[in-house]
């Protein structure tokens, strides 16, 4: 019997699959039988990408997702050489770190084009009859940030908050065509950025960033493992929903 966990004969679109979680969602939704539109700025580490995935039919658009007016284009094109899809991936996203009190207006605007409205575009022209099929999943990364207060994080948790919100409300507005929207909010995930950055913090430091997690740090594939539970028919009767991925932090 076929697994309701796979993804055979589905087009996935992945955001932000040049590196980190995008790349592992891209990874594992090929390993269950997806053929994958993988979207980043970086052609190098895309081309990367496209050749550890499995399978057959897989391409790699280079785009920038602060032009946002590009993205009608790049939706047009995924259904001239793939057809509809059938999922798609919001994982692309930047960080800034600093006290709210030197945050400017542009700040908030940067992040909030990256992780929040570009998500919201690909989604708004994706979902189209014409480019998505009906029973098909949409999944945003937000963080736990847009759940617990970091010092530092004012814009990015704006950005992941409004991720959140907005998933609950596409969830209703395309439920009419069974047509799945939800977020996942992964705690610290040991992406190469993030393992550099640990790398660099004293023993105090990075047992301080470190300890709140009763299970440890997460992997990119604990965050993927998920996407796959999401767009699959496994997760066919979850709509709206946030899955918090964090290997138990926020249960202090």
């Amino acid at each position: 019997m076929e697994s309701p966990f796979s993804l055979q004969g589905k087009t996935i679109v992945i955001t932000g699959a040049s590196s980190g979680i995008g790349r592992q969602c891209a990874i594992q939704c090929s390993r269950m039988g997806a053929r994958i539109v993988a979207i980043a700025r970086d052609q190098a580490r895309l081309a990367e990408v496209i050749s550890a995935l499995e399978g057959t039919g897989h391409e790699a658009i280079s785009l920038d997702l602060s032009n946002l007016e590009d993205i009608p284009g790049v939706v047009n094109l995924i259904l001239l050489h793939h057809g509809k899809a059938d999922g798609f991936i919001h994982s692309a996203g930047i960080e800034k770190t600093a006290p709210s009190k030197l945050l400017t207006p542009s700040d908030y605007e940067t992040l909030l084009r990256v992780n929040t409205l570009s998500g919201f575009e690909m989604a708004r022209h994706l979902c189209q009859i014409k480019h998505f099929n009906n029973g098909g999943s949409v999944v945003f990364i937000a963080s736990i940030t847009s759940l617990i207060a970091r010092s530092g994080l004012a814009a990015y948790s704006t950005s992941k908050g409004a991720l959140v919100s907005g998933a609950r409300v596409l969830a209703l507005e395309y439920a009419k065509r069974r047509i799945r929207v939800n977020s996942i909010s992964p705690g610290t995930i040991k992406t190469p950025l993030m393992e550099n950055y640990l790398s660099t913090l004293s023993a105090e430091d990075y047992r301080k960033r470190t300890d709140g997690f009763p299970l440890g740090l997460g992997e990119p594939s604990d965050i993927a493992n998920a996407c796959v539970y999401l767009l699959s028919d496994a997760s066919r009767w979850v709509t709206g929903q946030n899955l918090v991925v964090d290997g138990g932090y926020t249960i202090r």
